[in-house]
């Protein structure tokens, strides 16, 4: 995975770091804890990249996944949501009640929470979805998701420039951890099933 990021970045330079921190909020296993260090990193060695646009263009991939997921979450809209977890959510350790609690929490806080959840990982992506099956305003939206976002990918940007001189040293020991890592997302995502399977099967859905 490390190498993997490593490797886009180097090729494709700015036009890769927008298209690994869309994807991170598409596809969780790749992280931006991950991506912006290393953007960081490249850009502390000067070769190709400055630290300024590295903060930019990643806030720009960030903010355009985000906006994916909001859009989706307002064309999918909550019963349609409801609907299919109730039907599959076991398989990835979610049912409905776990969408109306995300929602309710969403409406206490308003429209902050976007801006303070880009700053936590494991719901920085996910806010975007009960932003979206609300309708949150878009303008609003944008606003909170792109302060929240350009603050992670400068702050994650700076502790791999701070790491730029030991390069190679990180290099050489972060992809056996990020494999670590990611073993840990996979347990936790299989015990989570388990839990939500021996609860019993899904409840059928009450006729309108």
């Amino acid at each position: 995975m490390a190498q993997f990021i490593i490797q886009t970045i180097d090729r494709l330079g700015y036009v890769g770091l927008v298209a690994l921190m869309f994807l991170e909020n598409l596809f969780p296993p790749l992280p931006s804890e991950l991506i912006m260090p290393f953007a960081g990193m490249a850009a502390s060695r000067g070769d190709k990249l400055s630290f300024g646009w590295v903060v930019f263009w990643g806030t720009v991939g960030s903010v355009l996944g985000a906006v994916a997921l909001y859009y989706l979450g307002a064309r999918i809209g909550p019963d349609r949501l409801r609907a299919w977890v109730g039907d599959h959510g076991h398989w990835i350790g979610f049912d409905p009640e776990d969408i109306d609690k995300a929602r309710e929490w969403f409406d206490r806080h308003g429209g902050p929470t976007v801006l303070f959840c880009r700053l936590i990982p494991g719901v920085r992506s996910v806010i975007s979805i009960p932003a979206g099956i609300d309708r949150m305003n878009f303008l609003s939206f944008l606003l909170y998701t792109t302060i929240g976002s350009a603050a992670w990918t400068a702050l994650l940007a700076w502790g791999g420039r701070l790491l730029g001189n030991h390069y190679d040293r990180v290099e050489r020991y972060l992809d056996p951890v990020t494999w670590v890592v990611l073993g840990a997302i996979v347990l936790l995502w299989a015990y989570r099933v388990f839990k939500k399977r021996s609860g019993g099967a899904p409840r059928q859905r009450q006729a309108a």
